[in-house]
């Protein structure tokens, strides 16, 4: 997904590979993908900035009397689907949204609730510290459930397979296969494919890239996959815990800051070869995870992956060796050396989840944050009274406490602008309240004759 285009190379390829159709793809506040569909003859007014589209039909953005909205493509972001059929193919460019100017004469400007331009704008943060790159490497984690004879999916998984297990077991290798091929027919460049610890669930990590670049790939690596497997028969899900008493699937994200070909995490001078800045950085990380946790884990369903006894992170710790902490050190140095945050799962708009995470991690560069002291020891074996003696805390156990941290934490409300947090809160405040509200089935397994 590195190739830049200029516009002529756009305007040629949609002639010679026959491009009917242009799809001008965003992101709602929710992370969800949105797209304006327009035939190949509009392109030239697509790419001159001057396709709207209507903003209050948009979770999150604005009211219906300031509804218009432009869409900016990014014109790197250009790629034909390879499985759309030869004889009209359907290609997309990723846009930024801009608001229509206050008055005739003055230039659109950029519009604050474009998870997009939040990420952008902490982005300009870190190069206003000297950072000329935040580069991202995910590794997100997906369940592959049968369709029924409807098309719709149900709870049968197709494989009994375990982690890095094969065919036979693996039933959902070939299905996995096909994503790879059609992701690496979009520019990507795999790193690993296989099978999770859990029945059903797979894993493809893609090459880390600048953050922008990380979270546009993520929302087409989400595309690709459930476009594929509805191919094979099967419905792919990112939901966090599709399933009770198995692994649920994360998005570790494995993160490092550089200075032109200079990755300022690494200092061979140390003991560890990590640097005070990486240090600083991981310290800012810890101190605001609670709060950039409504964002990392923004649905109700992340909640249940949170818990102990599955690998995924609950307790704020980090370590080099240890997997129990939310933050690991892998053991790579040099232009390698990072940090991977555990909490995130695929649910997250990455937009808003990357933008929390720098944010945070930069906050304690800014503070020159105390170097916290490194957890060996199994978190999960400790007991509540040794958590206590060594100050390991815990990452809020549902999304009404998530909310609650995010809103007393100015550093992250600063980062996200006003728009995107009042919406965005407003959004998990609605969500909660419905599922604390609903009445669900094993509170009638549980309540129903015993009362």
């Amino acid at each position: 997904m590195s190739s830049t285009y200029s516009r002529e190379d756009i305007t040629s390829m949609v002639e010679e590979e026959n491009v009917k159709f242009i799809r001008l793809q965003f992101t709602d506040l929710l992370g969800t993908v949105k797209n304006v569909e327009i035939p190949s003859n509009q392109l030239e007014k697509a790419l001159d900035n001057q396709m709207m589209f209507d903003g209050s039909s948009i979770e999150g953005f604005v009211r219906i009397e300031e509804s218009d909205m432009y869409l900016y493509p990014d014109l790197d972001t250009w790629v034909i689907f390879p499985w759309t059929p030869e004889k009209g193919k359907v290609a997309r460019l990723i846009c930024d949204i801009y608001e229509p100017p206050e008055k005739s004469g003055d230039a659109p400007k950029p519009f604050g609730g474009d998870p997009r331009r939040v990420l952008k704008n902490v982005l300009e943060e870190a190069k206003s510290l000297g950072f000329t790159d935040f580069n991202i490497g995910p590794e997100p984690e997906f369940f592959l459930f049968k369709n029924d004879e409807k098309g719709d999916p149900t709870l049968e998984l197709n494989d009994r397979g375990g982690y890095f297990d094969l065919a036979p077991t693996d039933l959902g290798e070939s299905c996995r296969r096909d994503i790879v091929l059609e992701l690496e027919g979009m520019g990507f460049e795999i790193e690993a494919s296989h099978h999770e610890v859990a029945p059903g669930q797979h894993e493809i990590d893609f090459k880390y890239a600048d953050a922008v670049t990380t979270c546009d790939n993520i929302q087409t690596f989400k595309l690709v996959v459930k476009t594929i497997a509805r191919k094979h028969g099967l419905h792919a899900t990112f939901m966090p815990k599709p399933l009770f008493g198995v692994n649920g699937s994360g998005m570790h994200c494995n993160m490092s800051l550089f200075k032109g070909d200079t990755n300022v995490f690494y200092d061979e001078s140390t003991k560890t070869q990590l640097s005070k800045t990486a240090m600083q950085f991981l310290a800012g990380i810890l101190e605001h995870s609670k709060a950039f946790t409504a964002l990392t884990n923004p649905i109700v369903n992340s909640f249940k992956r949170l818990v102990p006894g599955f690998e995924a992170p609950v307790y704020i710790a980090w370590s080099h060796r240890n997997r129990s902490p939310l933050v690991r050190i892998p053991s790579s140095r040099k232009a390698s050396t990072r940090i991977e945050v555990r909490s995130p799962d695929p649910a997250a708009n990455p937009y808003l989840a990357m933008a929390s995470m720098l944010a945070s991690g930069l906050d304690g560069v800014k503070r020159q944050l105390q170097e916290p002291e490194e957890t060996n020891r199994n978190i999960y074996a400790m007991s509540e009274q040794e958590r206590e003696e060594e100050n390991i805390q815990a990452l809020p156990p549902s999304l009404k406490e998530a909310i609650d941290e995010l809103k007393r934490d100015q550093v992250l409300l600063d980062a996200l602008g006003e728009h995107a947090v009042e919406h965005f809160i407003e959004a998990k405040e609605i969500e909660w309240d419905m599922f604390r509200t609903a009445v669900h089935p094993w509170e009638r397994e549980q309540y129903m004759q015993s009362y």
